[in-house]
């Protein structure tokens, strides 16, 4: 089987679903965000007051790639991985694409305590919407799967695992 990348906007639960299905499938579970930080040696926030979100996008394009030659499993990509064209290749040549949709009233609330995210540092609301305004068509032509993320996480979990018990 090949990987299963999770997409989808920050606060989708990529991360925690991704860890779930991997668990329960016994594969391995790899996020983008965290290797990133690794190879960098800083946080993410780190990097983009540093480098910017290019300099970010850069070392995710990176991850991604390192991450594909790796043992098939479940991966947590960031938000915005989706940006960048090679990423989408490359995650779509090797594996499958699976958005986690959520309504952005719903992602407002999941990320409303969250002071980590470089993205939302000029208002929540704001940032949620416009984001999702900007990369919602994005993220619908690089998934092959859209899974409704709004639900319990365990749900959407369960329905990813059934994804990847098909492929």
């Amino acid at each position: 089987m090949a990987h299963v990348w999770l997409i989808g906007m920050m606060g989708s639960g990529k991360s925690t679903v991704g860890r779930l299905v991997a668990e329960h499938l016994d594969r391995p579970f790899y996020d983008t965000d965290v290797a990133v930080e690794s190879a960098a040696g800083m946080t993410i926030m780190e990097i983009f007051e540093r480098f910017g979100e290019d300099g970010f996008r850069e070392r995710e394009r990176t991850a991604v790639a390192q991450i594909a030659d790796e043992t098939p499993g479940v991966v947590a990509t960031g938000g915005g991985a989706i940006l960048d064209p090679v990423s989408v290749e490359t995650m779509g040549a090797a594996g499958t694409v699976v958005l986690l949709a959520v309504d952005p009233d719903v992602l407002i609330a999941r990320v409303a305590e969250d002071g980590d995210r470089p993205l939302l540092l000029d208002g929540i609301e704001r940032a949620i919407r416009s984001i999702d305004r900007a990369r919602s068509d994005r993220y619908r032509t690089s998934a092959d799967v859209v899974v409704d993320a709004s639900r319990p996480i365990e749900t959407v979990a369960e329905e990813v695992e059934a994804i990847c018990n098909a492929l």
